[in-house]
Formats: structure tokens, sequence, C-alpha cells
């Protein structure tokens, strides 16, 4: 059960009105979540989450198919399974196959090496509170990311990490299809 309200848009205290209607242009579902409706209870909180969004969707540079599965990636490792669900639909909606989705859900072979190296890079991170071994790091290095692709990772990382984290603490209803394991 729950623990905050969820609030519509029309409900939503009126410092979070605009920011959860702006919700729906990066909603899997073309509509606000539950998670959104309730980090509209703040808005604290549901600022700090678009802004993450916005800061990803605004400055990332490795392009939609790679962060979606840097989020998934993320997702996986945290273990939450609304977050998992969310982060899976986007990597399908972003191109990867549902062979690629249980690969980066799992932390096995995509068939992209280079992939393999940064997601295995992310998951590590999430499952560590941020800490990698120099081995995933040079991993990483000698598949050809760069220093500002390794740090940019890391901002999917956070959001995914934070959404997580929120699912938890409120105890949010699903309401997205469960990924299939």
């Amino acid at each position: 059960m729950s623990r905050i309200p969820t609030h519509t848009v029309d409900a939503a205290p009126q410092a979070c009105r605009r920011l959860l209607e702006n919700v729906i242009r990066f909603s899997p579902t073309g509509r606000p979540l539950n998670l959104h409706g309730q980090m509209a209870h703040s808005p604290a909180v549901l600022v700090a989450y678009t802004s993450l969004r916005a800061a990803t969707a605004e400055h990332g540079t490795v392009g939609p198919q790679l962060s979606a599965a840097l989020m998934l990636a993320a997702a996986s490792a945290v273990g939450n399974d609304y977050v998992v669900a969310i982060t899976s639909r986007l990597a399908h909606l972003a191109g990867w196959t549902d062979e690629q989705v249980g690969a980066l859900r799992a932390g096995t072979a995509t068939g992209d090496d280079k992939v393999d190296a940064i997601a295995g890079l992310v998951r590590e991170a999430t499952a560590n509170s941020g800490k990698v071994s120099d081995t995933t790091w040079i991993r990483a290095v000698d598949a050809g990311w760069s220093d500002e692709q390794l740090t940019e990772a890391f901002a999917y990382l956070g959001l995914t990490v934070f959404t997580a984290y929120f699912l938890n603490y409120a105890q949010t209803d699903l309401d997205v299809p469960a990924a299939a394991v």
C-alpha cells in the first residue's frame, strides 16, 4: 500500500502542476505515472526528479538508446520492480530487442562489447554505492568510452537510483506492466 498520496495534475499542489503536466513528455505511457503523482506531493521531490530528467535530456551526449540501457542496468542492480518495468519499457522504445533488454537486466552480454562494458560499469557502481573496481573502469576505457561519457553515465545511474529509492520509500503501487523475467 502506498505511503504517499498520488496526485492528479488538477489535485497536485500548485507548485507541482506545471511540472506534472510536463512529465507527460518523457513518461513511457504518455501520462503521469503513480510515481510522478506521488512525487508531486512535495515540490522539492518533483523538482529534483524533473531537473535530473531535464539535465540528461538537454545535456546528454550518449543518445536515447544508450541512456535507456544505462538506466536499465542501474535499475536491475537496485532491484525495484517498478523502476525495472519502466526502464525495460524505455529500452524497448529506444530500440533494444527483447533479448537485449533481458541481457541488460541480467547483466549478461547484449552482443555489443562496448555497451556491455559501460552497462557493467553502471551496474557495478549502482550495486556498490558508486564504487567501481579499476578492472571494470579500465574495461570501459579500453572498450572506447571517453572520460566524458563515463562521467555522464553517472547521471543516468543517479536518476535511476533517485527514482528507485523514492519508489521504495513511498511504496508506490505499480501502474505499468511488470517487466518480463
